[in-house]
């Protein structure tokens, strides 16, 4: 298993919590509980991996470490 950061947050906006890998561009998801955007989201990351595999796309390599923002 990959080990990309996951940041999940609520959304006022979309009443649900959304799910984001940085690391994989466009990889995010969402869900009505904590636990669901977190199953959704390694949904979406084992799909975004399978694409990039069959496409040839580079796929980064998990930082294991956690991302800064400034």
């Amino acid at each position: 298993m990959n080990h990309y950061e996951i940041i999940i947050y609520w959304s006022n906006e979309d009443q649900a919590f959304l799910a984001e890998i940085p690391e994989l561009p466009g990889c995010m998801a969402h869900g009505n509980s904590y636990e669901d955007a977190l199953r959704n989201v390694r949904d979406a990351m084992a799909f975004w991996l399978d694409v990039a595999r069959e496409q040839g796309d580079s796929i980064p390599t998990p930082k294991g470490r956690r991302l800064m923002y400034a």
